[in-house]
């Protein structure tokens, strides 16, 4: 006879069928749940506190964390790190991994470690260029991109061998994601840049900033043509913008952030600019989550953390569930199946 135990963060949940992790991001999505992740700003230093107290403002809000791996082509802490210290005490953690400073061997070696710590989900990232960060005459790898990365994974995970043929022991139980960016040109081609990524190996996938609702209607129309929505699960990046100079300066400088002027010119009209950046973020989840296809949301709220957890919220996008917090004694779902069990067996 089943009985329920008390949730074990230290402890992987069980594998559903038809699941290749035991994550809770993945059941999430699987069940027809709008999903939220959001992005850690990782701290420049040493100290695992500086990692707790950065996650803190995302739990109970979101289904899961990404580390990010060098991102702008800047050093922090590592996905890695980040992503085994947050594992250990419950969190879902989305660890990131760029081409750009890893080559096949270290990727191959991160993604084994990463899942023997509980890491259940891996965004697979070409990377920035060295030149975009504060270290320009840093060596680039790009030993592979973005496909390729996805496809080296999913031969670990379905194959149970590494690139050069080597059997794995034990394959890594993941849920594979990629990037797409359907705000950048060329247009057209960004949905066959998402089948291409699907073919590879890619379960889930997360957009850059969304700030232009039209534009993404017209990418997702081409998407359901194609199929892909029900291949792959979509979560488009969101954020609060902290001002009109600011958004005015992303649009110039950050590659494939498209931000149209009335967007630009509702902040400036506003009295409380920041506070006006939250309510646009807000009206634009609840205009993508009505747009068939999507699965959830990204949330990339740098340097404005704290404004996540009344986001999600005001936006109402969980509907009355809660996902994962440290006060929670048992995982919700499997306590449910568990009950089950009982009840049949007796």
């Amino acid at each position: 006879m089943s009985r329920i135990v008390p949730y074990d963060p230290s402890a992987p949940l069980p594998r559903k069928p038809g699941h290749t992790s035991r994550g809770r991001l993945e059941r999430v999505l699987r069940r027809g749940e709008f999903a939220v992740t959001a992005e850690l700003n990782p701290p420049d230093s040493a100290d695992p506190e500086d990692v707790y107290e950065r996650a803190a403002v995302f739990e109970g809000w979101v289904d899961g964390i990404n580390a990010t791996d060098g991102s702008g082509a800047n050093c922090h802490m590592s996905s890695m790190g980040i992503c085994a210290l947050l594992s250990r005490i419950g969190f879902a953690t989305v660890m990131q991994i760029s081409c750009r400073d890893h080559n096949r061997i270290a990727i191959q070696g991160n993604v084994l470690g990463g899942a023997a710590m509980g890491v259940a989900n891996f965004l697979c990232l070409t990377g920035d260029g060295v030149q975009a960060g504060d270290q320009p005459d840093a060596k680039p790898v790009f030993d592979l991109d973005s496909i390729s990365l996805l496809n080296t994974l999913r031969t670990m995970r379905d194959e149970s061998r590494f690139l050069s043929g080597r059997k794995i022991t034990t394959p890594p139980q993941i849920f594979i994601g990629g990037a797409i960016n359907p705000f950048a040109p060329p247009y057209d081609y960004r949905p066959l840049r998402l089948a291409k990524k699907i073919a590879a190996g890619a379960q889930f996938v997360q957009s850059q900033y969304c700030y232009d609702i039209p534009m993404l209607e017209r990418y997702m129309d081409r998407v359901r043509d194609l199929g892909l929505h029900r291949q792959c699960y979509i979560l488009i990046g969101v954020g609060p913008l902290a001002s009109a100079r600011a958004a005015r300066w992303i649009r110039s400088n950050v590659p494939g952030v498209h931000i149209p002027d009335p967007i630009i010119e509702r902040l400036e009209g506003a009295t409380d600019q920041k506070r006006e950046g939250k309510r646009i973020c807000i009206d634009l989840i609840q205009q993508i989550r009505e747009i068939e296809g999507i699965a959830g949301v990204h949330m990339m709220a740098y340097r404005q953390e704290e404004l996540v957890a009344e986001i999600v919220h005001d936006s109402g996008i969980l509907k009355g569930r809660q996902p994962w917090h440290r006060g929670m004694d048992t995982d919700p779902e499997t306590a449910l199946e568990e009950v089950l069990e009982e009840v049949q067996s007796t």
